[in-house]
């Protein structure tokens, strides 16, 4: 459990790094005589670097070691955040943030891969669990924490701080054995990963999924103003903070529990959907009770990536399982992105911010019925891939030790 654990500090790190960007902005922008929506193009860098190379990385490194991996894509996002942290004009900022979303989007699908492979036999969902808490309490308590630090040290001390969680935890990780990896896929077998009919549509509900929640989750400031007058958002932050927390590590026992997830993902995007429904009309009766379909919408936003990862794993087997994870990361990563754009263009084109959560849940709806029809909860025994790779006893006893 204690390799687990360092691997969920270093995904806290990305957690902080990813989101902590959005409240930075404004004071970027002063400091390098920019403008908001010029600077924001941090984000959408470093975003579109994260989906894009988790599956090219993966494939160029696919003959090294996990750890190996694991440490040289830490190594290059701890880099590239010292990077930001000293750059003094926008194009430096850009490319340090494409270097940090690289090596963020590469450590992310490499760390769930290992925490499955370390995790004793029936406790995978646990370890995804694990490291998606990190990530979700990286946005939950580092984000104020870093927004915080930037208000009284400047926004470079936040990416300061993100630099030295990034080495704490390569100091960690140099002490930890080599991670065992499962079959190394050839590059016909990560084609095929692509246009499986089984694993493309649960890459697609993620993809959806992404779009309704992370995409909204940008614009939740004008969206609470405009259908609630709300103007201290921070209490409805935390809110949809906290309820990613809990989401996201509750789902793990759950997981275990049950086996198969396609039943689980139905209430979970079934919830997303309702929540981001619900929301405006909540807002608009009474302001505080938005937070209501906020929790609601953090849990289930949160919890949506540990069945994922965990069928997929079940889907891809022994020598495709990362293959797989880096896609669907990757898928989750562009469905942020696309969220992000299409909210800006709806509201360019005159759709009010308090019926950006409708469009929300129509995305996510659409979601549901690509779940409910196009997932087949086949088992992994039945299309001839093993499950999710495990050490044998030796390690498992190690790992419990």
């Amino acid at each position: 459990m204690r390799k687990i654990l360092v691997l969920a500090l270093g995904a806290f790190a990305l957690g902080l790094d990813a989101y902590v960007m959005a409240g930075l902005l404004p004071v970027i922008a002063g400091d390098t005589g920019s403008t908001v929506p010029v600077v924001a193009q941090m984000v959408t860098a470093f975003t579109l670097a994260y989906a894009i190379a988790a599956p090219l990385s993966a494939a160029a490194l696919a003959g090294a070691g996990t750890r190996t991996v694991l440490v040289l894509s830490l190594a290059v996002f701890t880099a590239a955040n010292g990077m930001t942290a000293v750059a003094t004009g926008l194009p430096l900022l850009i490319v340090s943030r494409v270097i940090a979303g690289a090596g963020a989007g590469l450590y992310s699908s490499q760390a769930s891969t290992a925490a499955a492979a370390l995790a004793a036999p029936g406790r995978q969902g646990r370890a995804l669990a694990t490291i998606m808490g990190g990530m979700s309490a990286g946005t939950v308590l580092g984000v104020p924490l870093g927004v915080l630090l930037a208000e009284h040290a400047g926004w470079r001390a936040t990416l300061w701080l993100i630099t030295a969680l990034g080495a704490a935890v390569l100091a960690a990780m140099a002490w930890l054995p080599p991670v065992p990896a499962g079959a190394v896929a050839s590059a016909r077998e990560r084609l095929t990963v692509l246009v499986d009919r089984r694993i493309a549509p649960v890459a697609g509900v993620s993809f959806l999924a992404a779009v309704a929640s992370l995409g909204l989750y940008t614009y939740l400031a004008p969206v609470l103003a405009d259908a609630g007058g709300v103007r201290d958002v921070a209490p409805y932050l935390w809110a949809w903070g906290i309820g990613g927390v809990v989401g996201s590590v509750a789902v793990g026992p759950i997981v275990d529990r049950i086996g198969r997830v396609r039943g689980l993902m139905v209430v979970i995007i079934g919830g997303l959907a309702l929540s981001q429904a619900l929301l405006p009309l909540f807002a608009h009766m009474a302001a505080p009770l938005a937070v209501l379909p906020l929790v609601v919408w953090g849990m289930v936003g949160w919890a949506t990536q540990v069945p994922q990862q965990q069928r997929l794993l079940e889907l891809g087997g022994e020598r495709r399982g990362g293959v797989a994870v880096a896609m669907n990361n990757s898928a989750l990563y562009l469905g942020s992105a696309a969220g992000s754009a299409l909210g800006g263009v709806a509201m360019s084109a005159g759709l009010t911010a308090g019926a950006l959560p409708w469009a929300a849940a129509a995305v996510a709806a659409l979601g549901l019925l690509l779940q409910v029809f196009g997932v087949r909860d086949r088992p992994a025994a039945a299309t001839g891939t093993a499950t999710a790779p495990h050490l044998g006893r030796e390690a498992v006893a190690e790992e419990r030790n």
